[in-house]
């Protein structure tokens, strides 16, 4: 439970850098995509902050034996390049590039009212549960019998 008030204030600082970045703004991001006509550079600006302050932060925290809220590191051990990363990345790519919003932006392009950011988190989350769903339907699908 001690996780949520850092989680909430991590979640706004986020979203507050997103804002005042412009980062929430479609046209920004879709601005960086299109190399060949009117290219917009601001999201190399975001994205270099953002590794920066995480190149250095990371190095911090790793030195420690835990993390402050938790008994262990959560620490990704998987490295290769799957079939299903490339996929995934492939849908993700596309729904940014039609969208033109990354999900922490459209989450907080929420806040404007908007009907576009409304519609892209709706349909974000209705892709997220038929994700979720054919995850459940796979594992519990029988394993095929070997030998025939």
């Amino acid at each position: 439970m001690r996780t949520v008030p850092v989680s909430f204030c991590s979640g706004f600082i986020f979203a507050l850098g997103l804002g005042l970045a412009g980062m929430t703004q479609p046209q920004r991001v879709l601005g960086f995509l299109d190399l060949f006509r009117a290219w917009d550079p601001t999201l190399i600006f975001v994205m270099a902050g953002a590794i920066g302050v995480h190149f250095w932060a990371y190095r911090w925290v790793r030195g420690r034996s835990s993390p402050l809220l938790a008994p262990r590191f959560e620490v990704p051990t998987m490295n290769g390049i799957t079939p299903r990363l490339v996929l995934g990345s492939a849908i993700f790519g596309i729904g940014w590039g039609l969208g033109g919003y990354c999900p922490g932006p459209a989450v907080t392009a929420l806040a404007s009212g908007e009907p576009r950011p409304v519609a892209f988190v709706v349909f974000m989350l209705v892709g997220i549960s038929i994700h979720s769903l054919s995850g459940s339907v796979l594992r519990a699908a029988p394993e095929p019998s070997g030998g025939s």
